[in-house]
């Protein structure tokens, strides 16, 4: 189905509407997809502090055997 025979037939059913029940159509824009930026997380001081350790450990158990 391409996009002119599926405007068409949304066309007919808000019609078909409109005459059954005599109701309002609101038509809405389609919201656009929110555009992906490249970004990173900046580490919070939490982040910071785990990964100290985590290195702390790490030359620990380097230094064990």
């Amino acid at each position: 189905m391409t996009k002119d025979e599926l405007r068409a037939e949304l066309e007919r059913q808000a019609q078909r509407y409109k005459d059954v029940y005599g109701g309002e159509i609101t038509t809405y824009a389609a919201q656009r997809d929110p555009e992906r930026k490249a970004w990173r997380k900046k580490p919070s001081l939490l982040d910071q502090v785990f990964e100290k350790e985590l290195e702390k450990i790490e030359k620990e158990l380097k230094q064990d055997p």
